[in-house]
């Protein structure tokens, strides 16, 4: 049992040893030690928390980090359940420029405020290397042709000219502070294939090498790519990463780690994105919502890095915080393949053996909260939707799932016949190799270009009606393709290179054909995106493609041939050969032979050396760019995309009391899976959504309104934005989809930014309502921002996602939780009741609080709500009203 009161004094340096590789030193907080000294059983923690109590052990002072937690975290084999909290100190922080970009806008607007309030704005500065990569501004308005990549990144800056000249000013102003232009790729990638070093150093205050490990946060969900290349990350809110990169340590609850165990070897033909989805299929079914999962068990042999980075990638669409492979041979292997220097992998080597972070054959599997054992010789090809990434349907079987789901698509029309002249419901209109998943590993982009290859040897083509694009993750990929000769008949199919980001995983797919978008309007047709990313929630890829699946980069060509989903590739031609003979998918499928013998060929050190040697080069464009000077930002008073963020707005030196929420009326009831992308949508501004009217009476023309990513320093528009998803269900307002709510308690349909303006100049506090896994998939910031600004109080779900409920915490808003058995549906919930919490003055981490529903009739229920503020950092933040306001605060004490 842990001691009570006063926190016992400690000191990491205790621990502090030195390693010798080569002719270099290198001081380390020695595990070894610590375990022989005073923390028995350490070296059987799973690797994960290993990582995280070295995090411990160099930063105990017994102030922030103290005995208590080190006995903690060293006593999680006694139950391994967790639940206690630890300080986190990342040693850096990622960001795409969709988090990125808001981040910089709210260091902008802290140095004016530290101003405003009597302290020095330059201390507002990130204490941790930050670097920004361009990579979520990328639209695929151009596809198909061969300068699709120069046409797009044009465009892409003509947008976005402002936001990144305010970028260029930011990476000026602050220090510790990189952009990474557009056109280089997208994070995850750059980061495993350059930035992520496994075994970080930092300069010690006598002088000396300080060796740790490479233990980050990202302000992306997908950050735990990096976890396949042994190096600990997860992702954050840019709300938590703000506070993180000024010094402030990240509350951790000691997670639960469950080991899934990889068994036997993947059958001929089976590829690493039918493993994931189905690994995806099979973790969201047992449950790891919240907690580590880490790899082990002999299957982990049978894996190349990229293919365990493609494992570790879609740990948030199985609901882990990460999926974590341990330092081994083949981690080596990729540093060097990767262009590493030959010292750096040598130190990542010595460095893993003597901390016992290195797993080989004879290395005792860890101690685990429990085991899941996953077969890799049972799955098969497989994809995954059409609407969610762990809703995998067998190959075979994608026609019937799509019937079967057919009449849960809300159309326009009721009834009649749903036809156009030429598409049918079903039909593929967009085909995307896109995504940092997949695009990023070779043995699935080799096989992609293989079959490509052997298609148009046999004379198919792509049909006319599908929109197709290749967005690699990195310019090396490109470099692979090019030096194998498979670019060529990818280009032939329609797959030629759009640009450098995102695209189309995250929404920006751009415009369809017209004429293939006329008929899909005027026939009301639920038509099908096919994509090799990881993300396909309703409404996410593109607002006339209803259905979405993800698949593996072969069979996104495969079903750009056959046109629609409809087709079983397993039975069912592909198409017709130049002698009108048909060809199956199994024809022209490349044999692992091939894909080795191309991948051995092609991927060299020397091809990410010369891609890297020169750094992060810009376009011309973005040299050219004219940005401020000096230490604030002057914020333009007419601009549209950038506005100054309200968030210090009325902020003093005086920590306020939280207050009760009386009588709030609810602004919007929703069910299960909620998506952030429902809450805060990123992608294209739905034409005649609250956002695109704010925008036109502003005189922005219809081509220039674009997507939300580009406004999102504009609160006026992400706030018109927030619960505006054209797909988003608003039971107040069934079976009607989209913005809208009622106004209570006069019962008026109107937009939800309407009704929130109306009870916030009424005085009427607001509340949401929502079912379980309320905020899964991306970790959009705005989701929470949002929330908070339109005037929500509190969100009362049965379940939240991790870094969506830290989210909310983090801008002040109260996450609720129903008690089991208890949901908005067995209270009858409708909208028109009002909410009453009381309490919240003296509330604790995970307290209990009553909240009292009065209903129409004045019927009055009394509901005991779980408050998920988990830790007491988290009732600071709370209590300040966000971290923002209480980081502002702690700098000027």
């Amino acid at each position: 049992m842990l001691r009570q009161g006063k926190p016992r004094l400690v000191n990491g340096s205790t621990y502090r040893r030195e390693l010798r590789v080569g002719d270099r030193r290198f001081a380390i907080f020695s595990l070894p030690a610590a375990e022989e000294q005073r923390y028995a059983g350490l070296g059987r923690l799973p690797y994960s928390l290993k990582i995280l109590f070295e995090n411990l052990l160099r930063h105990a002072d017994g102030r922030v980090v103290t005995a208590e937690h080190l006995d903690a975290l060293a006593g999680w084999g006694k139950d391994r359940k967790g639940g206690s909290e630890i300080p986190y100190h990342p040693v850096r922080v990622l960001a795409g420029d969709s988090s990125g970009v808001p981040l910089a806008a709210d260091l902008a607007t802290m140095r004016s405020a530290m101003r405003d309030l009597g302290g020095k704005a330059s201390d507002v500065n990130p204490h941790i290397p930050v670097d920004l990569i361009i990579d979520h501004s990328s639209i695929v308005d151009v596809a198909d042709v061969p300068d699709a990549v120069r046409e797009n990144l044009a465009r892409e800056f003509r947008r976005n000219r402002e936001r990144y000249a305010f970028m260029r000013w930011a990476q000026d102003a602050f220090q510790r502070f990189r952009i990474i232009p557009p056109g280089n790729g997208i994070l995850h990638q750059v980061n495993l294939e350059v930035l992520a070093r496994v075994v970080w150093t930092l300069d010690g205050t006598n002088g000396e090498t300080i060796a740790c490990p490479d233990a980050m946060v990202g302000m992306d969900s997908h950050t735990p790519m990096t976890n396949g290349l042994g190096v600990l990350g997860w992702g954050v809110g840019g709300i938590e990463a703000l506070a993180a990169m000024l010094g402030q340590p990240l509350p951790l609850a000691i997670p639960a780690v469950v080991g899934c165990r990889l068994v036997g070897r993947a059958k001929t033909g089976v590829t690493t994105t039918d493993i994931v989805l189905t690994l995806t299929q099979a973790l969201r079914k047992h449950g790891v919502v919240a907690k580590f999962v880490e790899f082990t068990g002999p299957g982990l042999d049978t894996l190349r890095l990229a293919e365990r980075a493609t494992l570790a990638n879609m740990s948030p669409e199985y609901g882990a915080t990460i999926g974590y492979f341990p330092i081994d041979a083949e981690t080596l292997r990729y540093l060097t393949l990767t262009g590493r220097a030959a010292e750096h992998v040598a130190l990542v080597e010595a460095y893993a053996k003597e901390q016992g972070l290195w797993r080989d054959a004879s290395t005792p599997e860890p101690l685990f909260s429990d085991v899941v054992e996953f077969d890799l010789t049972a799955v098969e090809p497989s994809l995954a939707g059409p609407r969610r990434p762990q809703d995998r349907v067998p190959l075979g079987q994608v026609p019937n799932s799509f019937k079967e789901a057919l009449p849960t698509f809300a159309r326009r029309k009721n009834g009649g016949t749903h036809a156009s002249a030429g598409l049918q419901d079903g039909d593929v209109v967009i085909a995307a190799l896109t995504s940092c998943t997949n695009t990023s590993n070779p043995s699935v982009m080799i096989g992609a270009g293989l079959l490509a290859r052997n298609a148009v040897a046999r004379g198919l083509h792509k049909k006319p009606w599908v929109k197709t694009s290749l967005a690699p993750g990195s310019r090396v990929v490109s470099d692979y393709l090019e030096k194998s000769g498979l670019q060529t008949p990818l280009s032939e199919l329609g797959f030629a290179p759009v640009g450098y980001g995102c695209t189309t995983c995250m929404g920006n797919s751009g415009p369809l054909d017209p004429q293939v978008s006329q008929q899909v309007d005027e026939g009301d047709l639920v038509v099908a995106a096919v994509l090799s990313g990881n993300r396909n929630f309703e409404g996410r890829i593109h607002p006339q493609a209803k259905a979405s699946y993800l698949a593996s980069p072969a069979l996104v060509v495969a079903y750009a041939i056959a046109g629609s989903v409809n087709v079983d590739l397993t039975n069912e031609p592909l198409g017709e050969d130049q002698n009108a003979k048909a060809v199956f998918l199994s024809e022209i499928w490349p044999t692992d032979e091939e894909i080795e013998k191309t991948l051995s060929a092609a991927i060299t050190p020397d091809l990410f050396r010369e891609r890297y040697s020169s750094g992060f080069s810009g376009s011309d464009d973005w040299n050219a760019l004219n940005s401020q000077n000096g230490e604030t930002f002057e914020w333009p008073s007419a601009s549209e995309i950038i506005k100054q963020p309200p968030f210090f707005a009325g902020v003093t030196r005086a920590v306020p009391e939280p207050s009760d929420i009386i009588g709030a009326r609810p602004l919007i009831i929703v069910g299960d899976s909620v998506t952030t992308d429902h809450i805060s949508p990123i992608a294209t501004i739905h034409k005649d959504s609250p956002a695109w009217q704010y925008l036109r009476e502003r005189g922005v023309e219809p081509g220039d309104i674009g997507t939300y990513n580009l406004r999102r320093i504009n609160h006026e528009v992400m706030i018109r934005g927030t619960f505006a998803n054209p797909r988003i269900k608003n039971e107040m307002v069934a079976p009607t989809e989209g913005w809208f709510t009622r106004h209570m308690p006069d019962g008026t349909t109107m937009s939800t930014y309407d009704a929130a303006k109306q009870y916030q100049a009424e005085g009427t506090p607001m509340v949401a309502v929502g079912g379980a896994e309320y905020g899964t998939g991306s970790s959009r910031d705005w989701a929470a921002r949002g929330t908070r600004l339109i005037g929500v109080r509190a969100v009362i779900a049965e379940g939240f996602e991790r870094i969506h409920r830290s989210n909310l915490v983090g801008m002040g808003v109260l996450p609720l939780q129903f008690e089991p058995g208890t949901t908005r549906q067995t209270l009858g919930l409708d909208g028109t009741e009002t909410y009453t919490i009381e309490g919240l003055r003296d509330l604790r981490p995970r307290d209990h609080v009553t909240c009292t529903i009065v209903r129409a009739g004045g019927k009055t229920d009394s509901v005991r709500l779980l408050a998920r503020i988990d830790t007491p950092v988290e009732l600071d933040w709370y209590r300040h009203g966000g971290i923002l306001p209480y980081v502002l605060r702690t700098m000027l004490t």
